[in-house]
């Protein structure tokens, strides 16, 4: 998987920060979720709207 195919970024869209397609949600804050302890499976129940791949994109993009 690429994770272009994954994240995005548009100046209008959270002032052009990167964030998974078709959503507001940015590679930082899922990043800082990682980072905060949240397994996976946490952050998706947390954006059921998002999935591994997504996350796994957000991983790779950095």
């Amino acid at each position: 998987m690429n994770y272009q195919d994954k994240i995005t970024s548009n100046p209008k869209v959270m002032l052009g920060k990167p964030v998974v397609k078709g959503t507001r949600i940015t590679v930082e804050l899922i990043l800082k979720k990682i980072a905060g302890g949240y397994s996976f499976d946490e952050i998706i129940e947390m954006y059921p709207h998002i999935s591994k791949d997504d996350i796994l994109a957000c991983v790779r993009f950095n």
